[in-house]
């Protein structure tokens, strides 16, 4: 919902000292302060490609600060959400349970959460404090652990929040502070076994997972206890987010993704709606085929399949019906089509997943030479084969739903497709835009995804004044930031978790298992599907690609399988979890857009589901989808 815009200056002197108040003025001020580090990070690289246009000096240490502005996007952004009560979960299952246990569940979650994040800013402090020892420079004579200072920061921020959203009375919160006061007093005990606790405490964080605790929380939790039985310090969890959140491609994630947003929040997809159904919609079939082009053109950007279902859901939907699709045949297309965009560049999973098993495979050594060198790039290229090859897939089974009988029109009006292309031609050229920057050599990665960002902006918000400038695009970068900020706590918590199980060596021994038990390169993929499949079941795809891809890059290198083709081998499993229960999350948006029950969801999925499996099957075995166009780039 949009906010009125009022200045400050009208807060008088008793709304001022009203708690509501400040509480307001704190929001504000942090919503502010998100759209003002948005716009650097979008206005640093574009500096920096200015820069070497003219052959002038650039800024100072650009790559280092907005790095460190990634970082406070996170941090600030995942407060925002905790203060919105929107931290990415893996389980709704609260929602379904009467109001006074709902209560109580919400205390136990909220408390278990709060107990992670007040440990981790402690561990945090730590961090900062041998940062502080150091003596490392950011620029300009700023020292780095002043850019530090985010993580307690934020870390205790959440704290907060999520005791002050345990419940609207102060009898809730207490009781709330009191468990997480436990839970602390346990851990921090001395005379208490880590030994003896470490699975009662771990059976507690499972259930406060199935009850609906914040998916960073689980890996950050797990992580401590594993830490605490080990007698290991908690600083690494810390060190390990620092890392994982400062990586040199990560930038570009909240850049893509803003792009995006910018997208959504403008009339983009009623312009390329009227595009493609100009294009493809007077056929026998042809909604059915608009459907899947729109939904995987705005996915790509958005990177956020729930983004997808929430902004075209109310126009697709419709449509198909209108055209004669049985209502739940239309359902199950608009659930799926979804998440097709995944695949396609610029969408953020393929970068990250670039990013992780690189990184990975560069502590390896020579044997995985290939898989340290896997880039943006490449995993870009690689998706479009697989891309174009599920998009075509469902369309099929769209076209062959389709009503024998209907209002289908066999003329084409070239007028009609010239005159949309020509209204669109803008947001029709972004693609363009964004893999010409990026291929040219000319910009590096992040500072592609800011040109992207920055085109969006300038095509929605001046050539088609769609957004207004003093609430949509504050609007636009507050929801993106806020969604990014989730999603990169998960990324630098489990993380923690990866490098613990790298430093148990847990990836060698399941290669050596593997191995051991499986020959056949061929019945190795087969039942990485099936892994992969249990995996989408359970996890989101950002918590799986950190914790995963680092066990199933050394088994890859072991069968000889090309890790571009691994790679989309991973996500097309994980694009199918978004269809699987427990965890699929388009079921539960779709059930929210559309007023369906998540069963009825299920329902009308499952031949789309079905037809998925037989292109994850075919991209399985025949690699050359895949890798065919990364080796025309090599």
């Amino acid at each position: 919902m949009r906010q009125s815009a009022r200045d400050n200056s009208d807060t008088s002197p008793v709304e001022a000292a009203n708690p509501a108040s400040r509480r307001n003025i704190l929001s504000r001020s942090e919503d502010l302060l998100l759209c003002l580090v948005m716009t650097a990070l979008i206005l640093l690289p574009i500096v920096e490609i200015l820069s070497r246009i003219f052959g002038t000096q650039g800024i100072a240490a650009s790559t280092s600060i907005v790095q460190h502005l990634t970082l406070t996007i996170g941090m600030l952004g995942g407060a925002i959400a905790a203060r919105e009560e929107r931290l990415l979960s893996l389980s709704s299952l609260s929602n379904f349970l009467g109001e006074s246990i709902k209560q109580k569940i919400l205390i136990f979650s909220k408390a278990t959460a709060a107990t992670v994040c007040l440990l981790l800013f402690e561990a945090s402090k730590d961090f900062l404090l041998t940062e502080k020892n150091g003596g490392n420079l950011l620029a300009y004579g700023i020292p780095i652990w002043v850019a530090l200072t985010v993580i307690p920061a934020g870390f205790l921020l959440i704290s907060i929040r999520l005791i002050w959203t345990s419940g609207s009375e102060w009898k809730f919160r207490t009781a709330t502070i009191l468990i997480s006061s436990c839970f602390i007093w346990i851990i921090g005990s001395d005379w208490i076994s880590p030994h003896l606790w470490f699975f009662p405490l771990l059976l507690l964080l499972f259930a406060a997972t199935v009850l609906g605790a914040p998916i960073f929380a689980v890996f950050g939790g797990v992580t401590l206890l594993l830490l605490w039985q080990d007698n290991l310090p908690f600083a690494m969890i810390p060190l390990k987010h620092y890392s994982m959140v400062t990586s040199p491609t990560l930038s570009s994630v909240p850049l893509f993704a803003l792009a995006g947003y910018f997208l959504a929040e403008g009339g983009a997809s009623k312009r390329l709606l009227r595009v493609f159904q100009a294009v493809v919609g007077p056929f026998h079939g042809g909604t059915a085929i608009v459907t899947v082009l729109v939904c995987a053109f705005f996915t790509s950007f958005t990177g956020a399949s729930g983004v997808t279902i929430l902004a075209l859901g109310g126009l697709l939907l419709p449509i198909l019906v209108q055209s004669r699709y049985e209502e739940k045949t239309a359902l199950g297309l608009v659930t799926t089509s979804a998440s097709l965009g995944l695949l396609f560049p610029p969408c953020i999973p393929l970068i990250l997943y670039a990013i992780t098993a690189s990184t990975v495979a560069s502590h390896m050594g020579p044997s995985a030479a290939t898989a340290a060198q896997l880039t943006m790039e490449r995993m870009f290229l690689g998706g479009i084969g697989p891309g174009v090859l599920l998009v075509v897939l469902l369309a099929w089974w769209g076209v062959n739903r389709a009503p024998k009988e209907g209002s289908f029109s066999t003329k084409i009006s070239g007028g009609e497709i010239a005159t949309a292309i020509w209204i669109a031609k803008w947001e029709i050229l972004l693609p363009v835009v964004a893999l010409g920057t990026l291929f040219s050599g000319f910009a590096t990665p992040v500072e592609t995804a800011a040109v992207t960002a920055l085109y969006a902006f300038v095509v929605e918000a001046f050539f088609y004044r769609d957004l207004n400038l003093r609430e949509d695009i504050p609007r636009s970068m507050k929801e993106c930031g806020l969604i990014i900020g989730g999603v990169l706590m998960i990324l630098g918590l489990a993380m923690g978790f990866s490098n613990y199980l790298i430093f148990e060596q847990i990836p060698s021994r399941a290669v050596e298992w593997v191995t051991a038990s499986i020959e056949s390169p061929w019945v190795f993929l087969l039942a990485l599907n099936f892994f992969l499949l249990l995996v989408g079941c359970i996890l989101d795809i950002f918590s799986a690609i950190v914790v995963i891809v680092p066990i199933i890059i050394p088994l890859g290198i072991a069968y000889g399988i090309d890790p571009v083709h691994l790679g989309i081998i991973f996500l097309v499993n994980l694009e199918i979890g978004y269809l699987t229960p427990p965890i699929g999350m388009n079921l539960f948006l779709s059930s929210y857009r559309f007023k369906k029950t998540v069963p009825q969801v299920i329902q009308s999925i499952w031949p789309l589901f079905l037809v998925l499996l037989v292109g994850l099957l075919v991209i399985t075995y025949l690699p050359f989808i895949s890798t065919t166009l990364p080796l025309i780039l090599d």
